[in-house]
């Protein structure tokens, strides 16, 4: 592993989480406590995970871009006993978000771990991480492969997050068909992405070249200089690196799993082709992990973009479920997909009715996603099931209008949603365009109306200067919510 000017063997960091155990079990943390990761990219982050394995406790992963009322929140609902974070990192003050939080929220946190210089305030306990990794290191190891292991957060915007809790069993077993399936065994791989989202946690394997918050030049100099010949990434990290890196260093990585979540990048794949490197889709979320399926990179450019593909474990499920009758779907229907496997979650920690809402009596969860499964055993994803609209009886994908809106030359990115009319339901398409286009909604409509059925072809089409977003570990996410908001309140001023 690399990090800056350190280079750490995995038999370094491996003694090195058992001397911090040693120490926080001398703090008195132990089997099933929880303690929060509120850390960038650092060497810091694996040894205390793996330290808290040792004892049987349970890893609460914070994304480094959330302030004071998140903080609290997850720190307060997860009861959380210790908190690890670097007031010293230079992109987020980290220390004085801790000072904002609301005192009830952290009656529960004893101790604040410091993983570099500088001072937190207002807390009962504070160490820092140095004596720990100095600390007398742990006997006789206390966690199984049963024992709660990581707690990820969902990335709902509406809500409060759920708590996504992943066994030992789990996390191992699949960390085993991720190298597998993805050929990391003896690679070199570049960690841009964030370890407190499951992106990036599932990615670190290999030689690791840790990056500590993502920067594309820097990655592109990464990239370079340690031969790296693995990565995987966001569409817009995608993008940055095939601005600062150079051809001969991007044709050593064999390909490059992504994440489609910025609609103006919907060309990326064909551009990273004119450089060399080839993208395949990907399928994850927090209760199955990422890299829960992928494309293969011998597959046509066309199935290669589309999320899904088939799963890494050899012994994982999908199958497809109609939302309305409740019945098991065939090859090639659309419906939601329900996946089963040994990167499953355990449960939606301190949630019951949650988690038995999210699965089903024989073992699979409901993703809320809408896809299919084709006749070679793969699946496509092909929209969050809230999002999907039912137009004149059908079952429509979002992604169909938006991606042949986004044929037409004059237009950037396409968002569509749906509202509900005294006619039924109706597509509103909301659309940025490129520099310099003109925009023209009857010329939209007539380009739509073409080649696709007239219940597809929206009712109005709004230009925007940006879509609504959300920041998650991941990436970009835009906000249908609230273009639903937007496109109800339009229809209903033009009668």
């Amino acid at each position: 592993m690399v990090a800056g000017a350190r280079t750490i063997t995995y038999g370094m960091l491996a003694e090195e989480s058992r001397c911090v155990a040693g120490a926080l079990a001398a703090l008195g943390i132990g089997s099933g406590d929880r303690v929060a990761l509120w850390l960038p990219n650092l060497p810091e982050w694996l040894a205390l995970y793996f330290a808290l394995a040792r004892l049987g406790a349970v890893a609460v992963a914070i994304n480094t871009r959330f302030r004071g009322a998140e903080l609290g929140d997850i720190v307060f609902r997860s009861g959380c006993r210790a908190l690890a974070l670097d007031p010293s990192f230079r992109r987020v003050d980290f220390a004085g978000i801790l000072a904002s939080v609301d005192p009830a929220l952290l009656s529960r946190l004893e101790t604040v771990i410091l993983c570099g210089k500088g001072e937190v305030s207002a807390i009962k306990r504070r160490v820092d991480y140095g004596a720990l990794a100095r600390h007398t290191p742990l006997g006789v190891e206390r966690g199984t492969l049963d024992s709660g292991s990581a707690i990820f957060t969902t990335s709902g915007t509406t809500s409060a997050p759920k708590f996504v809790l992943h066994t030992q069993r789990g996390l191992l077993s699949h960390a085993q068909d991720v190298v597998r399936g993805f050929g990391l065994s003896g690679r070199v791989v570049l960690q841009s992405l964030p370890l407190c989202g499951v992106f990036g946690f599932c990615q670190a394997r290999g030689c690791l070249v840790l990056q500590s918050a993502w920067d594309a030049e820097e990655a592109g100099a990464l990239v370079e200089r340690h031969g790296v010949t693995a990565f995987n990434g966001t569409d817009a990290m995608i993008a940055g690196l095939l601005d600062t890196t150079s051809e001969t260093a991007l044709r050593r990585i064999p390909f490059l799993g992504y994440g489609a979540f910025d609609p103006a990048l919907a060309d990326l794949v064909e551009r990273a082709e004119h450089c060399g490197l080839t993208l395949v889709g990907l399928y994850g979320m927090s209760e199955v992990q990422a890299f829960f399926a992928r494309r293969h990179e011998t597959e046509p450019l066309e199935r290669r973009r589309v999320p899904g593909g088939i799963p890494v474990s050899g012994v994982a499920q999908v199958r497809v479920r109609d939302p309305d009758t409740g019945h098991i779907l065939g090859i090639g229907m659309s419906g939601e997909l329900e996946l089963r496997g040994p990167s499953l979650m355990r449960e939606y920690f301190g949630d019951r009715a949650a988690t038995e809402r999210a699965m089903t009596a024989d073992g699979f969860v409901r993703t809320g996603d809408l896809g299919r499964v084709l006749d070679d055993g793969s699946f496509v994803f092909e929209t969050r099931l809230g999002d999907v609209l039912r137009l004149s009886g059908f079952l429509v994908a979002p992604a169909e209008i938006e991606s042949y809106l986004q044929r037409h030359p004059s237009i950037d990115g396409a968002q569509v949603v749906g509202v509900s009319t005294a006619a039924g339901v109706k597509p509103v398409a909301f659309v940025t365009r490129k520099p310099g286009a003109a925009f023209d909604e009857g010329a939209l409509k007539a380009h739509c109306g073409a080649s696709l059925a007239r219940y597809k072809v929206p009712v109005r089409i709004v230009l925007v200067d940006a879509f609504p977003a959300t920041t998650s570990p991941n990436g970009i996410k835009i906000q249908k919510g609230k273009l639903r908001e937007q496109a109800s309140v339009i229809l209903s001023a033009s009668g």
